[in-house]
């Protein structure tokens, strides 16, 4: 009996069948979706060149970075820093001092520095004009400090 059913059974299936189609999945080769294949490639192509030209970067500050610690270039910023700091105290002291003179010049890298003693009024004026001609103004009182 469960033979004969089992014989039943598989006579009696129905067979279905449809025509085989072959269709590429790559939108390069079948030109569905392909404006967005060449998008998404673009776009990676981009993001490469971008981590590439970011990493070189990364690498070319490091490498300023470190040439700027250099036990020698420390020692050289701390020289060039204490002249500059000798000069202004040189600058401010002929301002302040009453040894008769009214006015001053002084030129550091291309920067022109000129400074008035005022004694009606009791000022200072700085004027320092910029290589490329900005001019700043600072007007420094010569009394009045409470220390």
């Amino acid at each position: 009996m469960i033979r004969q059913t089992l014989l039943i059974l598989s006579v009696c299936s129905v067979v279905a069948a449809s025509e085989l189609t072959h269709e590429f999945k790559n939108p390069a080769f079948s030109g569905e979706g392909y404006s967005n294949h060449v998008l998404a490639m673009e776009q990676l192509r981009y993001q490469r060149e971008k981590e590439i030209a970011d990493a070189l970067a990364s690498a070319a500050a490091k490498a300023k970075r470190e040439e700027e610690q250099t036990t020698l270039n420390k020692f050289l910023n701390n020289v060039e820093s204490r002249i500059y700091a000798q000069l202004s105290k040189q600058l401010v002291d002929n301002m302040f001092t009453d040894d008769g003179s009214t006015s001053g010049t002084a030129e550091i890298e291309g920067a022109t520095i000129y400074w008035v003693k005022d004694t009606s009024a009791d000022t200072i004026s700085i004027t320092v004009t910029e290589t490329d001609g900005t001019v700043t103004d600072i007007t420094v009182p010569l009394t009045g400090f409470g220390f």
